[in-house]
């Protein structure tokens, strides 16, 4: 496959233009976009309950005893800004109730996962389908690499054998200096048989955002409403025009340390940019059926889940969803290159 050509447009604005559908998940393409293409995997699939085969026995090995505990309260979450997605159904913004809870002070790392898998022999969904999306820039030759296809409206991923959270950017690819950046090519069944695994579980959207927001009332980032404050960078996101020129002056072309940059006012890090987080949720455009306090886990059926935090693909010309209040979602087999994720864990009750 040869190097991706742009776009035939003149602006990044007008590339938006161009993809208004495609918009809604620009920064992640879904599993189905390219279908069986490729060389499957002998992997039979497994069910949830067969994904671990020592469900809960990661416990010891995951440490919760310095993660924040996000208060009860209730928060105002979403937004009435113009600034959003309407179609996303990020507002109108409203008050939710939540329980405390803990929330890890950063993503799962390469480290963690790698001792889940050596623990449970587990297989991705990235490895058993034998393929994963990889942004464009991050291949430095496309003819070397065995790329089976690129979905039609985001022509900058491409799906590439061989790729998973052990092998980012395809074969000959390595996370050795990298033991300390969020997995990624982790589709949300992954990420809920590393939960069972490790005792814990992922936050709702609902808990997500309340911690996102770090103290801070209808701001639109976790530290306020100022992207760039005093000129620093907070967060890991797109820097040029994008799809096609990141100047990385945030220090970074693909993913960042999970410590990278300011905490917010609960210590919790990269809560915008990065890399998308799953939380537990089924996606919904609709405003009612999203997560409430009544309803803290939204709809009860769909056919994606709901992603949060934006990643490092995300530029304010075309997706800044590295907002508090913007959502995304994937389909629960789908991965990709700028998708990992956090967990919560509840408060024991003490007798």
């Amino acid at each position: 496959m040869k190097k991706w050509i742009p776009l035939a447009a003149s602006s990044a604005q007008e590339a938006r233009e161009q993809h208004t559908d495609a918009a809604q998940s620009c920064c992640a393409g879904t599993r189905e976009q390219i279908g069986s293409s490729g060389t499957a995997s002998t992997v039979p699939s497994t069910s949830l309950s067969e994904r671990t085969s020592t469900t809960a026995q990661g416990a010891a090995l995951v440490d919760t005893s310095h993660w924040p505990i996000i208060p009860a309260g209730t928060y105002m979450l979403g937004t009435d800004e113009d600034i959003g997605f309407p179609a996303d159904a990020e507002g109108p913004a409203r008050p939710v109730s939540i329980e405390a809870f803990h929330l890890s002070p950063h993503t799962v790392t390469n480290e963690a996962f790698a001792r889940f898998v050596d623990a449970t022999g587990y297989l991705t969904d990235a490895e058993k389908f034998n393929w994963s999306y990889v942004f464009h820039l991050l291949i430095e030759d496309p003819d070397k690499l065995p790329i089976i296809g690129s979905p039609q409206e985001t022509p900058w991923w491409f799906a590439v054998e061989g790729a998973y959270w052990k092998q980012p950017e395809g074969p000959g690819s390595h996370i050795e200096d990298r033991m300390q950046h969020p997995v990624v090519h982790i589709s949300w069944n992954d990420a809920m048989a590393y939960c069972d695994w490790a005792g814990v579980r992922l936050p709702t959207e609902i808990e997500w955002e309340a911690a996102a927001r770090g103290g801070l009332e209808k701001r639109r980032y976790p530290w306020g409403d100022v992207l760039r404050p005093d000129g620093k960078h907070y967060c890991n996101i797109w820097q040029g025009v994008f799809p096609t020129k990141n100047h990385a002056s945030d220090g970074y072309l693909g993913t960042a340390p999970i410590d990278a940059f300011y905490p917010n006012g609960y210590g919790l890090y990269n809560m915008a940019g990065n890399v998308w987080e799953w939380c537990a949720d089924w996606f919904t455009k609709r405003p009612e059926l999203r997560g409430s306090t009544e309803r803290p886990m939204g709809p009860s059926e769909g056919t994606s889940r709901v992603m949060k935090g934006g990643s490092y693909l995300c530029h304010q010309s075309y997706c800044n969803r590295y907002r508090v209040a913007a959502r995304s979602s994937n389909t629960p087999d789908s991965s990709s290159g700028n998708i990992g994720f956090r967990v919560a864990k509840d408060i024991e009750s003490r007798g």
